[in-house]
């Protein structure tokens, strides 16, 4: 490493974690440059008890897809906050990270080692903004649908731009009609999933460990409202199959028409034909931060 990029190192070391010059450049050379590991260093040795900026919660940000001949990327990029967010330079650098995760089919590990247009890796060029900008920013989470067989759509909420938003959803259909026919009902099925929120497709997908935890925190409610222990079990049975309905998305309320549910909504569109959801991704900026 030339004694430049040393330098340039030791500066965003020390924008990152308030630490001196002389302890960042020991830091930098110990690990070969790498910033994230010269942080540790600092933090392994009582110089940092953590990094300044990295410590900070990124919960706000931005949301982006990449579609191409029916496949689609959707990578979350967070900031902390919505100024950020809107920023010229975040935005730019979320669109390129965005085709980058297209590329690599929605690998994070393979999108972190990958070079930028600048001719750095973006594990590198994400220290850069962080440095320049002064707010802690991560590269949350990424996914991939491809399919020769499915039709596939896509939905951005609260678009700024097109395809970057707050909320993105990727949908993934199995049938035998053509696109043109399913579009309209594709981005009405994305909109229900963005507002909707749900869990699995159905009731099968839906993680155990979820189920087990509402129906402990519904027993525990009962138990400590008053109620007769002898029905105690009977009211939890209904609740959690009312919470298994409102989380799966084919026993949802249409949000398009309330009274029929997305399956019996369908039912009616394939008619004589197959119509199945495969798959659906859904990220919203800091959900679970």
């Amino acid at each position: 490493m030339s004694a430049k990029d040393t330098l340039e190192k030791v500066k965003q070391l020390r924008e990152i974690t308030g630490v001196g010059f002389k302890d960042c450049k020991k830091a930098i050379d110990e690990n070969n440059g790498d910033i994230e590991k010269s942080i540790d260093f600092l933090r392994m040795n009582g110089i940092a008890k953590a990094s300044k900026k990295m410590q900070r919660v990124a919960a706000d940000g931005l949301v982006s897809i990449f579609e191409k001949d029916n496949n689609f990327s959707i990578v979350e990029i967070n900031s902390e906050t919505d100024f950020v967010a809107k920023n010229n330079e975040f935005i730019k650098f979320v669109e390129e990270i965005s085709e980058l995760t297209f590329l690599k089919l929605g690998k994070m590990e393979t999108l972190l080692s990958s070079k930028m247009k600048n001719n750095k890796i973006v594990k590198d060029s994400l220290v850069d903004l962080i440095s320049k900008i002064g707010e802690k920013i991560t590269l949350r989470r990424s996914s991939y649908i491809y399919s020769k067989e499915n039709i596939n759509f896509s939905y951005t909420h609260s678009a700024i731009k097109n395809n970057l938003g707050k909320i993105g959803v990727l949908l993934s259909l199995k049938t035998n009609k053509k696109k043109d026919e399913m579009k309209d009902f594709g981005k009405q099925l994305c909109m229900h999933i963005a507002a909707s929120s749900p869990l699995s497709i159905e009731e099968k997908d839906l993680d155990k460990k979820i189920i087990e935890k509402e129906k402990e925190i519904i027993t525990e409610e009962l138990k400590n409202s008053g109620k007769d222990p002898k029905i105690i079990d009977k009211i939890a049975t209904g609740k959690i199959n009312k919470f298994i309905s409102d989380n799966t998305l084919l026993n949802q309320e249409w949000i398009m028409e309330p009274k029929k549910k997305v399956k019996d909504i369908i039912k009616e569109i394939s008619g004589n034909d197959k119509l199945i959801i495969s798959k659906f991704i859904r990220f919203k900026v800091g959900e679970g931060v």
